[in-house]
């Protein structure tokens, strides 16, 4: 028990329960002959996850695929309890939250289909809705996000001194000028389907760093954390992208350390952290490396996690989620189910230990290059699947005189775990590999490369060459 006494501020630490319930918890003051009671109801005990970033998190049920079927399920998940935070903002560190938009709740149809962007979040509820499919006992769901805004409002002071991000504290930071790709259905009929485009995110959010850390992140740092899964990078195509690779684990870093002292050493001192690969998007200019560039930068440029600068994490790859039509614009795609099984995947294996799990697509664990040949040969880490021999989703970087360019590499043949790609384009000297290198890498769930099962795409990389064969 810690009892603050100028603050009138007290914290019992129960010992760990087993989890069930649903269970009372009372507690009781005795004021010379009186005696306090409090009780709180219908309590279990179970592992909590939080949930946040921007507004692809936000995103509510009502505003996914099967809205109707998803929200008509919530009586199968009532050992599946939720919370939302407040959108708030604070220029210092708050010690409780300054408002909740939902306390924690049953799920129902009401509250999970609130409104667009509001209340709880789509991928927050599936993912919690695919672990208990699982585990098939009570997990706690806490939604915490905003639209908008870029990593340096979730991340504290320290964790963005510690990368040297410029102080704009004080300042307004101009949101990305991203412009989607112009609807090319001009038909007036009715059979020419309803598209609408709209900026990055609904309502540009708050940008001035450290603000959402302050208000809607440290509060909750006496809550026992089982793991937090995220879901941002959007905002940072076009601003501190450079930096993204060092902030992003910086933040995982900071909210590890503040949510295990905070919560007394309950919470892991390096819970598993999960994340969502940016998706694709729709652009005028199809050269833009804004995401491409922040996807490899999610996994500190190491291409997969976890890795030795991000411990204990997993990622979902998004990108070949496509939603050319959605009506909240192609930045918010409508599958989030995918999303949240694929990081349900990485939470069973990393958070909960499973073993044998593929959780992760194939990545190249050897690149040789065959002069002789013009071609180049890529050994993938698992047996791969190729949907389909594609022209352009590989490109070489050929140098000569100097000067480097990317261009196509079909792809010659493949096997079960080796795929061959044809050089011949490239004149000069081929100096490095990419794959998948673009806003838009393929449509929805037709990407070149995947896990044999089909479920899992290759993620995307970037490699220089240095091992060249005969």
């Amino acid at each position: 028990r810690h009892l603050d006494g100028p603050s009138n501020t007290w914290m019992v630490v129960l010992d760990p329960m087993k989890p069930g319930g649903p269970f009372e918890v009372m507690a009781q003051q005795t004021l010379e002959t009186t005696n306090l009671t409090l009780r709180v109801h219908d309590v279990l005990f179970g592992d909590v996850w939080l949930c946040s970033g921007q507004s692809n998190m936000q995103m509510t049920v009502l505003q996914i695929f099967n809205a109707s079927k998803e929200l008509s399920d919530t009586a199968a998940y009532q050992s599946v309890r939720i919370f939302s935070v407040s959108l708030t903002q604070a220029e210092e560190e708050l010690a409780d939250l300054d408002g909740v938009d939902l306390s924690w709740s049953k799920p129902t149809a009401g509250n999970l289909g609130h409104g667009n962007f509001t209340y709880m979040s789509a991928v927050c509820w599936l993912f919690g809705r695919y672990l208990y499919d699982t585990l098939q006992y009570p997990i706690g769901l806490v939604s915490s996000s905003w639209g908008g805004t870029p990593i340096e409002v979730w991340s504290s002071r320290r964790a963005l001194k510690a990368c040297g991000v410029p102080n704009t504290r004080d300042e307004r930071v101009l949101q990305p000028e991203i412009k989607p790709m112009r609807n090319g259905c001009e038909s007036k009929e009715s059979s020419c389907p309803f598209r609408r485009f709209v900026p990055c995110d609904p309502v540009a959010g708050p940008a001035t760093h450290s603000v959402l850390w302050n208000a809607m992140i440290h509060p909750l740092q006496n809550m026992t954390l089982k793991g937090v899964v995220w879901y941002q990078g959007e905002n940072n195509a076009n601003y501190n992208r450079d930096l993204y690779a060092c902030m992003f684990p910086a933040l995982i870093a900071d909210w590890r350390q503040t949510f295990h002292s905070g919560s007394q050493g309950q919470t892991e001192r390096f819970f598993p952290f999960g994340f969502v690969q940016l998706s694709s998007y729709l652009l005028m200019n199809s050269s833009d490396y804004g995401f491409p560039e922040i996807r490899w930068h999610q996994t500190a440029d190491f291409g997969s996690v976890p890795n030795p600068k991000m411990p204990n994490t997993f990622m979902a790859v998004a990108m070949d989620l496509c939603d050319r039509d959605s009506p909240f614009g192609s930045i918010h795609p409508r599958d989030k189910q995918t999303v949240a099984y694929r990081l349900h995947l990485g939470a069973r294996a990393v958070a909960y230990g499973e073993k044998n799990l593929t959780f992760q697509g194939p990545l190249p664990k050897k690149i040789e290059l065959l002069a002789r040949n013009e071609l180049l040969n890529l050994t993938y880490d698992q047996e791969i699947q190729v949907q389909r021999k594609d022209n352009k989703t590989f490109e070489i970087s050929c140098c000569s005189d100097h000067q480097c360019k990317w261009l196509p590499a079909p792809v010659n043949t493949f096997s079960t775990q080796t795929l061959i790609l044809d050089l011949s384009a490239c004149l000069g000297t081929v100096d490095a590999v990419r794959y998948a290198w673009t806003t838009w890498p393929c449509e929805y769930k037709q990407c070149a490369v995947y896990h044999t099962s089909s479920v899992l795409p290759a993620p995307p990389f970037t490699a220089r060459i240095t091992h060249r064969g005969i």
